[in-house]
């Protein structure tokens, strides 16, 4: 198999899902499976005072050598990753990205091991609440040479609010997670793909590329005894939607986490490489 400068090049297997994603169905989907999850987040979350101006563009990470290189891989309509110059790149990969984190090490630590044993890079689309408790854990996602993305604060329901709450919500985690890392989001993801023309007008003021999905692995729908093997599930679910360039959307779970290393491999078998987010173009997608 080829390998390309710009990707990861590692072979993966990747699952595809609607939730927070680019239609409706994967609204609806992941609204219901989240409305708990973002009720009781909403309840730890304090929003005050506002956040800071957003600036004129966020900075974006760059590599060890400290030049950001420039971007292979954009952004479709239907939230895909796709190759600026398809004759330089391969369009057969895949864009990892995990939710509503940093929870605990134990659910986290589990993905950041196996993402490294198949040497691939993803984005953690983190609240801002949970950056508050556990900013040791964010720290760690970065030095790992992942990429932290905006995922709101409180994980709100953006596309509800007026415009003040939801440039508080996505404001305020800028400011935390460059406090933290001392790097800014350049990738917004909308819990439960809800948002209205302020969220995008917001994120786009903030210098941030807003997405939501194109592959769903239903691993928020898993709580509970009903599915047993919940690592086949994953699989089965990314394998059955997977095409080149899917936008994975996954979470930081127990169960996604035990699940992953089986679904990277099988990606791999199938011949996908993994996205490194830093490849992504943020000014000229879509």
């Amino acid at each position: 198999m080829k390998r390309f400068a710009a990707v990861i090049a590692v072979p993966v297997l990747l699952f595809s899902l609607p939730a927070c994603g680019s239609g409706p169905s994967p609204i609806a989907s992941h609204a219901v499976a989240s409305a708990s999850s973002s009720a009781s987040s909403a309840e730890s979350a304090s929003l005050s005072p506002l956040p800071s101006t957003p600036p004129a563009a966020a900075e974006a990470s760059v590599p060890a050598s400290g030049k950001k290189a420039a971007p292979l891989y954009r952004m479709n309509k239907n939230y895909d990753i796709v190759p600026i110059d398809p004759d330089s790149v391969s369009a057969k990969v895949v864009l990892l990205t995990f939710d509503d984190g940093p929870k605990a090490e134990a659910t986290l630590k589990p993905i950041l091991d196996t993402l490294d044993k198949h040497r691939a890079k993803a984005i953690f689309f983190v609240n801002g609440f949970r950056v508050q408790k556990h900013p040791g854990l964010l720290k760690e996602i970065d030095e790992r040479g992942q990429t932290v993305g905006n995922h709101t604060w409180s994980h709100a329901m953006l596309g509800k609010e007026k415009p003040d709450k939801v440039r508080e919500e996505i404001g305020k985690t800028q400011d935390i997670v460059k406090e933290t890392i001392g790097k800014t989001p350049v990738f917004f993801r909308p819990p439960n793909a809800s948002g209205n023309a302020d969220t995008h007008a917001a994120v786009k003021e903030y210098g941030m590329l807003y997405m939501t999905w194109s592959v769903g692995s239903l691993d928020w729908e898993m709580s509970g005894d009903k599915i047993k093997d919940k690592t086949a599930a994953i699989v089965k679910n990314v394998s059955e939607q997977l095409h080149s360039g899917s936008n994975i959307l996954m979470h930081e779970l127990p169960w996604t986490g035990t699940a992953l290393d089986a679904l990277l491999t099988d990606l791999e078998k199938r011949g996908y490489s993994f996205v490194d987010p830093r490849s992504i173009d943020t000014a000229t997608s879509k």
